[in-house]
């Protein structure tokens, strides 16, 4: 079988290659996530460290990142996620045990209050579906109202990452 090898798009990720191969010359690439001949990964924003400690600031001592991480690990390029198997989704998002499909429930309300997502009805009931929502617009929306959960520090963090990455959603 011919295995096509992929030239990297960017001088960035040259660069990252070429230190890559300095630094484990023996390296088996089977031991790499490689999103890109792969199966099972998704897109993110770099900043996500950033923006699931904003969601958490701004939630009020009820940690919301666990659910919105993975409503994004379960959506695809079309930001959609269907919310059929809800035992599942809260068991992934860290919660077990009598109240964990409540307590999954209630965060995932918190998550579209805040308008990081939008759900709509369907077959799983209220909530069926979401809609993920671009968090840099939520996120300066909230700044801009001055919401005491989004500090100087951490938006000036986040607007000097998305710089660095070049992501001009915050613009």
């Amino acid at each position: 079988m011919i295995q096509l090898i992929r030239r990297p798009s960017s001088k960035i990720a040259i660069r990252q290659l070429k230190l890559r191969e300095k630094l484990w010359p023996d390296l088996d690439k089977k031991r790499l996530c490689l999103r890109k001949e792969r199966d099972g990964f998704t897109t993110i924003p770099r900043t996500m460290p950033l923006i699931l400690s904003i969601v958490d600031s701004m939630s009020k001592g009820k940690p919301l990142s666990s659910t919105y991480l993975e409503l994004w690990c379960r959506a695809h390029d079309e930001c959609l996620v269907t919310l059929s198997k809800q035992e599942e989704l809260a068991f992934h998002a860290g919660f077990t045990g009598q109240r964990a499909v409540t307590t999954w429930r209630d965060r995932l309300r918190s998550i579209a209050q805040l308008g990081f997502i939008e759900t709509k009805p369907g077959p799983a009931g209220e909530l069926s579906y979401a809609l993920l929502v671009n968090p840099y617009q939520v996120i300066k929306k909230h700044h801009g109202h001055k919401h005491s959960g989004i500090t100087e520090a951490a938006y000036n963090a986040l607007q000097q990452r998305a710089i660095d990455i070049g992501a001009d959603d915050l613009d």
